[in-house]
């Protein structure tokens, strides 16, 4: 086992990432940017190591810094956490080459189902269902127009590098392809440094249904159940359970085989994702995969009552798993808490926290790095915590969920606590009637002043 971590992320995920390294005996050490000084999980490290300014290219993903951090420290591994460099095939090929183990899929198996048109061909070698499209990248507009034509709209533009809805457009006619196509290579360009874009049949009404699996490093490979992520904004998500008020048990039962199909099918190593879309046939789509832990993770560690973060850290070590594959027991629902202002588009809300105070009680978890006077800079993501309830029964989390947002106290900042409050008594999503557009109709209602 590893005798020292270090953690190449920062706030909520840190935190979490070091408590379960404390319950197992490992030493632990922090990276941080001179913005994030006074950040929670810089002082429960057992070491922490300035790596930068603010800006993320000059710390958090600012590799040789990272690298030499680990190296000053004698630290053993590194867990990426999620974001930043968690997918990222090189750094952990230069972790490989300095001896560090980095903990989470080999550099191959990020890159292959890190590039979307090569993930989509070896889940159709695998025999896994894919969504109809291209089998290339597009080559041209003539060649786009054609076979949107030949496809039948609506049809969706995807950067092969893309993540987040970047390099992401919706086309419902022909004269619509043009405008799209550019937008959509220009926006991947930028964001990824790799205009490439494909093509997919655009799924109406779907579900975006994840599943959890974890492999070995002796090809066994196991799914612990899904995840419901159809609450999103503009391709984020907000709220997120387990299990899913759509899937059946015998669909759970196909999406979990093909999602192992899918994990197989690389030798996969480690803890990852495997998303889906299901339409309102309940006919399933393979979507991407995401080789590392989830910011959602947290809510299949309720319904399986087991630790992912232990189990990262073991299959990096060289621990066997069991195989056994993981049916959800009760309900969890997961609420983002962002510093955020719901009433005005979601914007960013950075600032300074003048009161917090986050709720307890039977079922309730917080993770959070925030606390009273911390600061929530503008230099990255504005999550501020998780909220996560676990109850016998949905209804039942859904009612301790209200409660505990209820008490929940942010001041300083604006939070998404109010749009939480309400979608709790919105009828629709009380009775699991959504899909990954329900905001769109969403009528969240301002308070009076």
């Amino acid at each position: 086992m590893f005798k020292k971590i270090l953690i190449a992320n920062r706030g909520e995920i840190a935190l979490r990432v070091i408590r379960t390294c404390r319950e197992m005996g490992i030493r632990t050490v922090a990276v941080y940017s001179t913005a994030d000084k006074d950040s929670l999980h810089v002082k429960f490290a057992d070491e922490a190591v300035c790596i930068g300014k603010p800006q993320s290219s000059d710390s958090y993903l600012n590799i040789p810094r990272i690298i030499a951090a680990a190296e000053i420290t004698n630290a053993d591994a590194i867990h990426p956490g999620y974001g930043f460099l968690a997918e990222n095939a090189n750094f952990a090929e230069i972790c490989q080459q300095n001896g560090i183990k980095f903990i989470g899929p080999t550099p191959e198996q990020i890159r292959r189902m890190g590039d979307k048109m090569t993930a989509k061909e070896t889940m159709i070698a695998a025999g896994v269902p894919v969504i109809p499209g291209s089998k290339a990248l597009l080559e041209s507009l003539e060649q786009t127009i054609e076979m949107a034509n030949d496809m039948g709209y609506p049809i969706i533009l995807k950067a092969t590098a893309g993540g987040g809805g970047k390099g992401m457009r919706v086309v419902w006619a022909e004269e619509e392809v043009e405008k799209a196509y550019n937008t959509a290579k220009a926006e991947a360009l930028a964001s990824f440094k790799n205009d490439g874009i494909y093509m997919e049949k655009f799924v109406e009404e779907p579900r975006h249904i994840e599943i959890q699996v974890a492999g070995d490093q002796y090809g066994t490979v196991c799914h612990m159940s899904e995840r419901d992520c159809s609450i999103q904004r503009r391709h984020q998500k907000l709220v997120e359970e387990s299990p899913s008020p759509f899937i059946t048990p015998e669909l759970r039962q196909k999406m979990g085989d093909a999602a192992k199909k899918a994990a197989s099918a690389i030798n996969y190593e480690g803890v990852g994702t495997i998303e889906f879309l299901v339409d309102k046939h309940r006919n399933f789509y393979f979507m991407e995969m995401n080789t590392r832990i989830q910011v959602e993770h947290c809510v299949t560690e309720e319904v399986i009552n087991f630790d992912l973060i232990k189990e990262q850290i073991k299959i990096a070590a060289g621990i066997a798993i069991s195989g056994k594959d993981y049916e959800p027991v009760g309900h969890a629902i997961e609420c983002r808490i962002n510093a955020e202002d719901p009433f005005n588009d979601f914007r960013p809300s950075p600032g300074k926290i003048t009161i917090l105070h986050q709720p307890g009680g039977h079922g309730v978890r917080v993770d959070s790095h925030a606390y009273s006077g911390y600061t929530i800079t503008p230099y990255y993501d504005s999550m501020i915590g998780k909220l996560i309830t676990i109850a016998r029964t949905r209804e039942e989390a859904i009612d301790t969920m209200y409660r505990a947002l209820s008490e929940y106290v942010v001041e300083g900042v604006k939070t998404t606590i109010p749009f939480h409050l309400q979608l709790m008594k919105n009828e629709k999503f009380i009775n699991g009637d959504f899909n990954t557009k329900f905001l769109e109709t969403f009528d969240l209602e301002e308070p009076s002043k």
